[in-house]
């Protein structure tokens, strides 16, 4: 499972599942979660096959959506799969995508960002592991695009008035 059978997605396909992972964070923050979302899109970067909002503190998007997948998929599946999230996964979701075999991950703003945002709120104790440094220590080499700038406001936007009324 070190390489991949389809190509990887454009930009334009990145943008369009980055504003969707963004869709489900305003559901998410709707229904009085933290807000952050996130979707797995098939290996044709066309299909959806699982989304998901935050549910709690421990229970990311991410990581809701990654055991949920490696329930649903086999890992060859799944390895040509894109994770698209709308802030870079912590060492907890990153793990877990990890093993469940996802291979590729695209996220809209990185978690030093979402930092600044939040501060030291007690609901979101951000700890300074960027999910490149947990997946360069695994022996597969998931795929990372992120952050991508053309989101980030769109998904910042969120955060700042979520954090501040929080």
């Amino acid at each position: 499972m070190s390489t991949f059978r389809h190509p990887d997605p454009t930009p334009a396909q990145m943008l369009l599942h980055l504003r969707g992972a963004n869709q489900i964070a305003r559901a998410a923050l709707a229904a009085g979660h933290h807000p952050f979302g996130a979707l797995l899109v098939a290996a044709d970067h066309r299909t959806v096959l699982l989304s998901q909002g935050n549910l709690d503190s421990v229970n990311h998007a991410e990581a809701v959506l990654a055991r949920e997948a490696a329930r649903r998929f086999s890992p060859a599946e799944l390895w040509d799969c894109t994770l698209y999230t709308t802030v870079e996964p912590c060492c907890m979701c990153a793990g877990t995508q990890y093993w469940a075999h996802i291979g590729r991950l695209v996220f809209g703003m990185s978690e030093a960002d979402l930092l600044s945002l939040t501060g030291s709120h007690p609901e979101n104790p951000t700890l300074n592991l960027p999910c490149r440094d947990v997946f360069v220590h695994g022996q597969k080499p998931v795929r990372i695009w992120g952050p991508v700038a053309e989101v980030h406001d769109e998904i910042a936007e969120l955060h700042r008035h979520f954090w501040l009324t929080r």
